[in-house]
């Protein structure tokens, strides 16, 4: 048989037609219409979760600072969290959210100051200025993508959440909600 010359194909060889491809085509695009923003949504749940546990970290390393560093009053930087007290190597919170002053985990942007009605403590063990209450806060770093909840919480230790792009401010109450 010459390269010009073609056979008839056989019965048996029959290949997928044009039509046959567009039908799996079209089937795969809507699994994938239908799985995209679930998994983005799933994605989005975890990052808020993240963020409120971040938080409730942060309260927890807050009252050891005070009870064995601070004197009573609270550290008035995430940094200072990350210092350890004076003899030992241990810090008060992972170097995840210390590493800055404003950190960003898992679609978010934490800060920690002063809260309502704040006063300068007593210098801490390590010498740093303290403060009497404080504010953490979680925002998304991108709202309705990364996250669709803002969380904040002072030296109450009470996680509290909001549906805006900032976070629940001082004194808490509506529209802010408690977290759980």
């Amino acid at each position: 048989m010459t390269p010009q010359t073609r056979r008839a194909p056989r019965a048996n060889e029959r290949g997928f037609t044009l039509i046959e491809l567009l039908i799996v085509v079209a089937i795969i695009s809507i699994i994938a219409a239908v799985a995209v923003p679930n998994l983005l949504k799933s994605r989005q749940q975890g990052n808020e979760v993240s963020a409120a546990t971040s938080l409730m970290a942060i309260s927890k390393a807050q009252v050891m600072f005070s009870v064995s560093c601070g004197g009573g009053a609270y550290a008035a930087s995430l940094t200072t969290l990350g210092t350890p007290s004076p003899g030992t190597t241990e810090t008060f919170l992972s170097p995840d959210l210390t590493g800055s002053a404003t950190p960003s985990k898992a679609g978010y942007n934490f800060t920690l100051g002063t809260g309502a009605g704040a006063s300068p403590g007593p210098n801490d063990c390590n010498g740093t200025a303290t403060t009497t209450t404080y504010l953490a806060t979680a925002v998304p770093q991108t709202f309705g993508q990364t996250g669709s909840r803002s969380f904040a919480v002072n030296s109450a230790g009470t996680v509290w959440m909001n549906f805006l792009a900032t976070p629940p401010t001082e004194p808490f109450g509506a529209p802010a909600q408690t977290y759980r």
